[in-house]
């Protein structure tokens, strides 16, 4: 997947009345099978810009189907790929032109499949408006979700949900008025206010390019007509105050000229006009704004132009010219939101090329803070981002970059991140923040370290990591293991929930945020005791994989044990010794682990204990057999 500036933002304008003809980017995006094809097909059809040997041929099929000489599949006007006619889903993603007495539309019809996202993510990022589809019997999807957050997360701000296949629930006005409340629930959480719901039979071209008979009680606009009417982005001219371009490529037809191409991204640029060069920080002025067609007196946002310079200024491709005071950020570390469509998952560690503009800097994750739960969209922590997942990240730089953190400023806020090996574009996301992190904290340098901490006690220290779920038995496991090393000399310290609760975590809540922070602390806590020498257990639930992975990582090989209490769900919700579950039960827990929230089982643990057919006593025993064979004791 190649794309050249992924994440753009709509801004959202009147369309020109003097401009019958202006012209609209869409994109039509939706689960697999939910009809998208056929209704783009449809639109094309109905607008009367198929040739007439692609309406024969279509006829033909039909008829050798054994349809009638009209029940074309609309879907074949849209799929390029002979694999997606032998599939019968869309792979990539198909533009077309075509237009109406009133408007002319480029529409990008995207793939449904969970695998093909990025092609969406790349059709939506020049789109103005996305048409969501969903089936009526299905209602929304994960896939509407996805789809629809990432129409916003490219910039789109105008959004239409097209409930497809009417006619197989009866034209039911009441199914269709669910839905539809759904999807303005969600969206509206993402700040979008401008929804059109429609309802349509694909198929059959209801609501498609004309209203529809058989749903009298809709009454609104068919699709085509909405989209007829429907806001466009426009150019803006701006100021020259908030002039910036990003450099493309240098012009240089002959040793006489040297001139700067580019696409102006914002403001107005006009001869005279003062000009940095960044990253350089070179002050100079605009000499020329040079085209095929003469020079111009000014060019404003959208415009590809040659600018020349009234000094010699070393610039290169990548570079930008800006205002000096248009406020753009010169940086080495970003914090931003990603998109992430890699084979494998993105770690902090990870190496990228990240091309932001025309700008390319290699990119080390610094740190993957949080992931987006769609559905809610909700924050959950995360040390990692699997395939498709959403989420924030930290990325560390090997060169200064020109960037912008605000919605105002896209082709200087959104970039793609590129694996290094295959070329391949594996993310796609925005700046939300930009500067150097903090440099004034270094590691502290001590005479009386772990080793001689270690040496003192007479055995070695580190921390066994107990989880599982509520009622599992960690407590008490804890207890019985502190009990028995406690009688062998070995200095320990137990950390579960209860204890940290009432003292260095009480400042917390229950939130998804406030649970991965109380399992933060208590790692670096675990970690701050294990290097004063003690063996440290802990008890916690902490249920997902990503979080324990990472306090893992802050210990040397062999100093963190993972301890997996393992109990069916069934019988720690019949322990329950706090009434905990059945408080879940009755809607009083929100997020309880094991009811509304996943637990995610450790993949390798160092020990595995059945606790249905092991007593606390016999598992310690057995914690303190491995624990000397492992020489931590």
């Amino acid at each position: 997947m190649n794309v050249a500036s992924p994440v753009t933002a709509s801004a959202i304008a009147p369309l020109a009345t003097d401009d019958p003809r202006g012209l609209l980017r869409f994109i039509a995006c939706g689960s697999v099978d939910d009809g998208k094809s056929t209704l783009m097909g449809q639109l094309l059809w109905a607008s009367g810009v198929v040739p007439d040997d692609q309406r024969l041929r279509l006829e033909g099929d039909a008829q050798r189907l054994g349809r009638d000489r009209t029940e074309v599949d609309y879907s074949h006007l849209l799929d390029g790929l002979a694999s997606e006619r032998e599939q019968g889903i869309t792979i990539d993603v198909a533009y077309r032109f075509f237009s109406t007495a009133r408007r002319a539309f480029i529409m990008a019809d995207a793939p449904g499949h969970e695998q093909y996202t990025c092609n969406m993510l790349t059709g939506a990022s020049t789109a103005d408006l996305a048409v969501l589809l969903v089936d009526a019997r299905h209602g929304l999807k994960t896939q509407t979700y996805r789809h629809s957050y990432l129409s916003w997360f490219v910039g789109i701000r105008h959004l239409v949900l097209a409930v497809n296949k009417m006619d197989i629930v009866g034209y039911d006005r009441e199914r269709f008025q669910v839905i539809a409340e759904q999807y303005r629930a969600f969206v509206t959480k993402l700040g979008i206010e401008n929804v059109q719901s429609i309802p349509v039979c694909a198929t059959q071209g209801d609501n498609v390019a004309s209203t529809s008979a058989k749903m009298r009680w809709y009454g609104g606009p068919s699709l085509l007509s909405y989209l007829e009417g429907a806001e466009t982005r426009l150019r803006r001219s701006g100021t020259p105050a908030t002039f910036y371009m990003p450099v493309q490529w240098i012009n240089r037809p002959d040793h006489e000229f040297r001139g700067l191409a580019g696409t102006v991204a914002a403001g107005m640029a006009r001869p005279g006009q003062p000009v940095r060069v960044l990253p350089a920080g070179r002050d100079t002025k605009i000499a020329r704004i040079v085209t095929l067609d003469g020079d111009l007196d000014q060019a404003i946002e959208g415009q590809s132009v040659t600018v020349t310079l009234a000094d010699d200024v070393d610039v290169t491709r990548g570079d930008v010219l800006a205002s000096p005071t248009a406020g753009l950020g010169l940086t080495r570390h970003v914090k931003a939101r990603l998109a992430w469509f890699g084979p494998h998952a993105l770690k902090p560690d990870d190496h990228f090329l990240l091309k932001l503009g025309h700008k390319i800097a290699v990119a080390t994750v610094s740190a993957v803070s949080k992931k987006t739960l769609l559905e809610t969209l909700e924050s959950a922590p995360a040390g990692s981002l699997q395939f498709n997942d959403i989420g924030a990240v930290e990325l560390a730089l090997d060169r200064q970059i020109v960037c912008h953190g605000s919605e105002e400023s896209p082709t200087l806020r959104g970039f793609i991140l590129i694996d290094r090996t295959s070329n391949d574009t594996v993310a796609a996301g925005f700046v939300e923040s930009f500067g150097e992190p903090e440099r004034n904290i270094h590691p502290p340098r001590f005479d009386i370290g772990v080793r001689e901490r270690r040496a003192l006690n007479g055995h070695g220290s580190g921390v066994i990591w107990m989880t599982g779920l509520s009622g599992a038995g960690k407590s008490t496991l804890g207890n019985e293991l502190v009990k028995r090393l406690y009688a062998r000399g070995v200095r320990t310290a137990l950390l579960d929930g209860d204890n940290l609760r009432n003292g260095l975590n009480k400042d917390l809540g229950f939130s998804l945020a406030d649970r991965a922070e109380n399992i933060r602390r208590t790692g670096e806590l675990a970690k701050l005791m294990a290097d004063a020498g003690l063996v440290v257990v802990v008890a916690l639930i902490s249920p997902f994989r990503a979080q324990r992975d990472a306090i893992r990582d802050t210990f040397a090989p062999g100093e963190f044990i993972e301890v997996h209490v393992d109990v069916p769900l069934a019988v720690a919700e019949q322990r329950d010794p706090k009434g905990l579950y059945r408080k879940a039960r009755l809607g009083l827990l929100p997020d309880f682990t094991g009811i509304d929230s996943g637990y995610e089982r450790p993949e390798k643990p160092e020990v595995v204990i059945d606790a249905t057919s092991i007593s606390p006593q016999e598992a310690a025993d057995y914690l303190c057999e491995r624990l000397q064979s492992s020489g931590l004791l």
